[in-house]
């Protein structure tokens, strides 16, 4: 090989590594927190039935087998890290997440949890957002070791995160037997304040672990789900009661939000609409190219909205048609939808502005 070739070899080779050095540095880390519309697996590594671990869950993902997301394939925080060109966030308690690959970031959430401890009790062993936090203090002691203090602190800063908390303590507490502890405790627009004023608490505690940058989903249109529409609808109607309730909670989540920006002097804090981002394709399913927004793709019973879904469930050829994978969760394709929304959506469910611009404003910060 001649003297200039071994020159220009050399210096593409220093071109490549100093290119992807720059990508990997820049890449921005993402952290998730929450249920198990965002779980992406740690509950397979926890004893607990609030479980995805076995098909048919996973049977569009790549691999076609179940990963532990409560989805036909990718979820949520899957979605969002290929808009923003990132790899997908691991489960913090996937033994895969050591070493470099801790600069991506981390998923802390676990299903069935919410914002109160004694949301999801009938689960038992999941990760309560206390939990979830020391988790994430963990997590930060481990950056800190593998590229420094003043390094780690910077990755945490300039993160994404997201926070998906609440329909879990309407669906698994609230309204989960008639008579529950809590409605006795409360009236609906009394519980919605006080998950609120417990759910500034975390946000707060989110805040001095050193996040800066938090989209933070209110709670879907629970009322709408198969899972109700199988047990308290009688012609497939939204059910009213869970459906006030989550109008009333999400205005108060906004205002709250709004309250917490003011005091830190920054928009930490980004509200995502989910409310009516799922009711868009919900309401008018056929423009959004589904057959149906009330059927389960997987399940059984009325509206296969009974029980859960397993590999004895009756399951649809074509997930693609359905807006809701199981009686609980929405499919692949519908959750793309609100992915579209959480980018380029307007104000009313972007608030104070969407992840575009988000992400336009931060790269001349981080």
């Amino acid at each position: 090989m001649s003297r200039t070739r071994v020159v220009l070899v050399t210096l593409t080779l220093v071109v490549v590594t100093v290119l992807s050095t720059k990508r990997s540095e820049g890449a921005r880390a993402f952290f998730v927190f929450g249920d198990s519309l965002v779980d992406s697996g740690n509950n397979n590594y926890l004893p607990t039935t609030a479980r995805a671990d076995s098909p048919p869950y996973g049977i569009d993902y790549p691999t076609h087998r179940p990963t532990g997301r409560f989805s036909n394939g990718y979820n949520l925080p899957d979605l969002i890290s290929q808009h923003i060109g990132s790899d997908p966030t691991l489960p913090y308690l996937s033994p895969e997440l050591t070493g470099q690959k801790l600069l991506v970031g981390a998923n802390f959430a676990s299903a069935g949890i919410g914002i109160l401890n004694d949301t999801g009790i009938q689960f038992v062993g999941i990760l309560r957002m206390f939990q979830q936090f020391a988790l994430f203090e963990q997590y930060q002691q481990r950056l800190s070791a593998e590229v420094g203090a003043a390094r780690a602190k910077s990755i945490v800063n300039g993160a994404l995160v997201l926070m998906t908390l609440g329909g879990n303590d309407f669906v698994n507490n609230y309204f989960l037997t008639p008579g529950s502890a809590r409605s006795r405790q409360f009236t609906v627009p009394q519980y919605c304040r006080y998950l609120t004023s417990e759910y500034r608490k975390i946000l707060t505690r989110l805040y001095e672990l050193g996040a800066r940058r938090v989209l933070v989903t209110g709670t879907g249109p629970l009322g709408c789900v198969p899972s109700q529409l199988a047990t308290r609808s009688t012609n497939g109607e939204c059910v009213p009661e869970l459906q006030q309730a989550a109008q009333i909670f999400n205005p108060l989540l906004v205002q709250m939000i709004r309250e917490i920006n003011s005091q830190v002097g920054s928009d930490v804090f980004v509200a995502v609409n989910a409310f009516q981002m799922n009711m868009n394709f919900i309401s008018d399913p056929q423009r959004f190219g589904f057959v149906t927004s009330k059927i389960a793709c997987c399940g059984q019973g009325r509206f296969n909205g009974v029980g859960l879904c397993t590999a004895v469930s009756n399951l649809c050829p074509n997930r693609d048609i359905y807006a809701f994978w199981d009686p609980y969760h929405p499919s692949q394709r519908a959750l793309g939808f609100i992915v579209q929304d959480i980018f380029s959506g307007t104000s009313d469910i972007m608030t104070p502005m969407n992840l575009s611009t988000i992400m336009a404003i931060d790269s001349n910060i981080y």
